[in-house]
């Protein structure tokens, strides 16, 4: 039955994309947040006709809140487009869903974020910025965050409430938990690096971006957000904790020589999810931080959480994270 679905899913965007008139506009990039690994630099983003944006406005309401949130998946996506790394001359090409990842070997830059050109060459103006974070060798842990009911409200275990939420608000009707704020602040403590993970998808990079860094104040970090398109390889994505589970190991992988604090809530799986990553990765997770958001209690979470004691992992759950006790560097 997938099968058949994703098939008739490709005919009906084909149908459709051949039904709208080609773009005449120059394609643009846009960028993601990269990051490092030990060995190279992983820039990530899509190649688009265009950039959408919303632009919030404390008198707007729901109705024109929704417009601009639906015009963000509204999306017309460029395959097969060369992108470089312009100092590194490095170019990659973009997949039938206009997403590439250009990874550069790692230079001996300072901790901290870079900025990066990149560019499509033979295009004019077509120049973007990729800022791209190296964590500090000297971090003691790592920290991944969930972002949904952890960070920010939304609802995200009611189907309906987190569908209401996520398209009649705007960036300035978003509620960050200022609690999740000094908690993350903490956290990295001025070197340990940040991490973001969610199911949203990549289309509302820009949106969550200014949401959580630039009107919230979270400690900036790149942001692993879910491919929902349909291409000839993917029909939308495995679940929430598929991809969650997947983020995780990459970060693992990137930073083979630190411990990570999980962070996450109670509605969406984030306990099962952070006790299959310890069992992959023994003696990597240091400790894991859940909010209890789902007022439902689900037994599934209570006994992933013993599971994870069991494994001498400690664990925090609480409504307010602000009696939450963080690790501490040596000696301090």
């Amino acid at each position: 039955m997938k099968r058949v679905l994703h098939r008739l899913a490709i005919w009906g965007e084909n149908l459709i994309q051949s039904l709208i008139p080609a773009s005449k506009k120059p394609p643009v990039i846009d960028p993601y947040l990269g990051f490092a690994t030990e060995t190279h630099l992983v820039l990530r983003g899509r190649v688009l006709t265009g950039l959408r944006r919303t632009a919030p406005d404390p008198l707007h309401g729901s109705f024109t809140n929704f417009r601009q949130m639906v015009g963000l998946f509204l999306t017309d996506e460029v395959a097969d487009v060369p992108v470089r790394a312009v100092a590194q001359n490095r170019v990659v090409h973009t997949d039938e869903e206009g997403y590439f990842r250009l990874d550069l070997p790692r230079e001996a830059l300072k901790p901290g974020w870079h900025a990066i050109p990149l560019d499509i060459p033979g295009q004019h103006e077509s120049e973007a910025i990729a800022d791209a974070m190296f964590a500090d060798p000297d971090a003691q842990y790592g920290v991944i965050s969930d972002i949904d009911d952890t960070l920010m409200q939304t609802g995200a275990y009611s189907i309906l409430r987190n569908l209401w939420t996520s398209l009649t608000g705007s960036a300035l009707t978003r509620h960050v938990f200022p609690d999740a704020v000094d908690l993350i602040a903490r956290l990295h403590d001025g070197r340990n690096p940040i991490y973001y993970v969610s199911s949203s998808p990549w289309n509302l990079h820009a949106f969550l971006g200014t949401v959580l860094f630039s009107r919230a104040k979270l400690v900036r970090g790149p942001l692993f957000l879910r491919d929902l398109g349909i291409s000839s390889t993917q029909f939308i994505s495995g679940t929430h904790g598929d991809h969650k589970g997947r983020q995780i190991d990459i970060l693992f992988e990137a930073h083979p020589h630190l411990q990570f604090v999980l962070i996450g809530d109670s509605g969406q799986h984030d306990a099962e999810v952070y006790r299959d990553a310890a069992s992959r990765w023994p003696g990597r997770v240091m400790q894991v931080i859940l909010r209890a958001a789902d007022p439902r209690p689900d037994p599934a979470v209570a006994l992933a959480l013993d599971e994870l004691r069991a494994m001498g992992i400690p664990v925090w759950t609480g409504e307010d994270y602000t009696t939450v006790v963080v690790p501490k560097r040596p000696n301090t």
